[in-house]
Formats: C-alpha cells, structure tokens, sequence
C-alpha cells in the first residue's frame, strides 16, 4: 500500500514539475508536448524534382514562394482531409518513417500547398510531398534511397503546445502576407493570405471597409488560400482584415491594404499568430 501511495506521489510530483516548468520557460517545454503528441498514420509519396519543391506554388496559389523561406521546399499536397478543398493551405505537419532501412525516424515540418486529388492520394489520409521534402526523412546521405521506395506508410501529427511555444508553424521573422488577385477592382477585392504563424490554416477571414459605420463583413472563401469580396459598391480604403484560424483565434491586421491599393500589389502585416 505504501509502495502504491509513493508511487502516485512521484508521478504526481513528475507532471506538476513539468507544468510548472511550462509556465516558467514555456518555450522550453516545447520538446515535452512534442512528446505527447498523438502520431496518426498515413501514406506518402512523392512528386516533381527529387530536390525541388514539387509544383509551382500548386492549388493554393502560393506560386513561386514554395520554393524560398520560410517555406523551402518543404512542402505537400494534401489528400481530400488534408487540402480540406483549400481550407487546409498552409497549416503544418511533422511527418516521419520507420518502415524503410533508409528512414531516419525523426520528424520534419512540412507545410500543405497544394491538392493531390486522386490516385494514392485518395487512401486518406495521404501526403504527396515534395521530393525535398521526401528525402528530409532519410538518414544522412540515404535520401535518394529513400525517394527510390517511391510509396512509404508514416506517421503525421499536428503538435499543440501551450502559453508562447511555438505550436504547428512558426515563419520566424517572415511576415504575414496578402497579395491582392490581379482580378481585384474597386467593387471587388480578393486576396490571398500566406505565412500566417500558428495553426497555419484558416476557417474564416473577415474585412472592415474605413469610414463611418465600418464593420466586419465576412469574406468567401474563394480556392486554395484565397479569399473574395463582393461590396456591392466602391471599397472605401484602407482596409482591415481579421482572420480566424482552424482552433478559433482571431487576428487583427488593421489598415493593412492601404487607399491606393492595386490589384497585384503585395502587402504585409506588423502583426501574426
């Protein structure tokens, strides 16, 4: 009985340190979490040039910045449950192998930016990562190896921590983007929003117009990581834009399209996840 009760004791002792220690340097505490995280199963295959980042910014639209930082390569095309018909672009995975003498075991970010609809991809849930991507599991030196196996069953988790840590992306000092569609006039505005920190993906964006009586209207989801507007009449800038990410939290970027602003024209948030 003793032995049971000293037991319970130290176990109670060994999570309250642990909690305590992710209230102190939460950031710290980022590796324990990991450790909790639950691994699901999946298939994984790869596409494009063995060290390149697979498609050309693919269904999202991210175009180009797929294969610079913050997101180098380190890419996938999402499955049905994972694209989520677009409202998956941009949030993150770690993935890693076991099954195969050339998997290193440890994981690796990858962030969704494209859709594979079909084939394999259909035996959700399913990554069809870039060859970069691909390979990043491998030990040392055995990526083309590990690329040769062509079809890999791994395991993928999307991580929560708590207070500051990093949770599933974390874009350093890169800042959080909307590059305005070359189709946007004065009554329509569409936009796509990249490099959101945090959950990555979003389940809602809203726009408030300046002037008396601004509100928040919502946007429409319009494909990959774009989201649309119809105002019905002249847009009266700046506008502010306030995403909600996939677990619910808001964000604010007030102003952030400028009077003036141009279809095409990028711009760039003080403020992310």
């Amino acid at each position: 009985m003793a032995s049971t009760s000293r037991f319970q004791i130290l176990s109670f002792t060994a999570i309250a340190i642990a909690v305590l220690a992710s209230l102190i340097h939460p950031c710290e505490s980022t590796e324990f979490h990991r450790k909790l995280a639950s691994w699901s199963t999946a298939g994984a295959t790869w596409y494009g040039a063995a060290n390149g980042a697979g498609s050309d910014g693919g269904a999202c639209g991210y175009k180009g910045a797929v294969y610079t930082a913050p997101f180098s390569s380190m890419i996938a095309a999402g499955g049905p449950s994972l694209y989520k018909s677009g409202l998956g672009c941009g949030s993150c995975y770690q993935v890693k192998c076991s099954g195969n003498a050339a998997c290193s075991t440890s994981p690796v970010t990858v962030v969704i930016t494209d859709e594979c609809p079909g084939g394999p991809c259909l035996n959700e849930p399913h990554f069809d990562l870039s060859g970069t991507a691909f390979g990043a599991m491998a030990k040392p030196g055995q990526a083309d190896q590990l690329r040769g196996a062509g079809v890999l069953q791994i395991q993928f988790t999307r991580y929560i921590c708590i207070h500051e840590c990093t949770v599933q992306c974390n874009w350093g000092g890169v800042k959080l983007t909307f590059v305005v569609d070359a189709g946007s006039n004065p009554h329509y505005f569409a936009v796509l929003v990249q490099y959101q920190n945090g959950d990555g993906d979003l389940s809602a964006v809203e726009l408030m117009q300046s002037g008396a009586g601004a509100a928040w209207a919502p946007m429409q989801h319009s494909w990959g990581a774009v989201w649309k507007f119809n105002a019905g009449s002249a847009l009266q800038a700046p506008l502010s834009l306030r995403l909600t990410s996939s677990s619910g939290n808001k964000l604010v970027a007030s102003n952030v399209i400028p009077a003036g602003w141009n279809a095409g024209a990028t711009y760039q948030s003080a403020v992310n996840y």
